[in-house]
């Protein structure tokens, strides 16, 4: 009995050891990782009240569709040419602004129409989130099917004036097909 007493010390000192505090090493990368988890759940948030003002907007439109670049989603449009499924990505910086693809698909997997559309583009207010209709540019892009019609089209943008950084919306509206 007095053998397991003795050892108690022992093993209480060896367990203690154990749970001692970790190297300063495991201790800076614990805090990187910690680091870079709040920078991930600040993009997600961000993301998610941008996606939120973007579903707003379109709610509100009856025409056109409303892209805000940090929502990162894709949003449908019925027009004049039919029913549109609109994408945003590869937003990059330019020597005179920004580039960026805007994906055009037929909701309905039927082949695209050549189509005329205006993009519109600006910054949104830093207070509201809403679009800011000074200094919003625009510009007509008609989008026509080379060889064979597809379901889908890439159209390259150049959004002049804005950074990618500036860039708080793209709104695509007056789609009409072309004969």
């Amino acid at each position: 009995m007095k053998k397991g007493l003795f050892l108690l010390p022992l093993l209480t000192a060896a367990l203690l050891n154990g749970c001692a505090a970790p190297s300063p090493a495991k201790n800076q990368a614990l805090h990187s990782e910690v680091k870079q988890l709040n920078q991930q759940v600040n993009q997600l948030t961000r993301q998610a009240s941008m996606l939120e003002q973007q579903n707003q907007l379109n709610s509100q439109s009856s025409q056109g569709a409303w892209l805000l670049p940090a929502a990162n989603t894709r949003v449908e449009l019925k027009s004049q040419a039919g029913p549109l499924m609109l994408t945003l990505t590869r937003i990059e910086p330019e020597a005179s602004g920004t580039r960026a693809l805007l994906t055009l698909r037929s909701a309905d997997d039927r082949p695209l129409q050549n189509l005329r559309m205006q993009v519109e583009w600006g910054e949104l207010d830093s207070a509201t989130g809403k679009p800011l209709s000074a200094g919003a540019l625009s510009q007509t892009i008609e989008v026509r099917n080379t060889l064979l019609p597809k379901a889908g089209q890439p159209v390259p943008l150049r959004l002049s004036g804005l950074s990618p950084q500036q860039l708080g919306y793209v709104r695509v509206h007056n789609i009409e097909p072309l004969n």
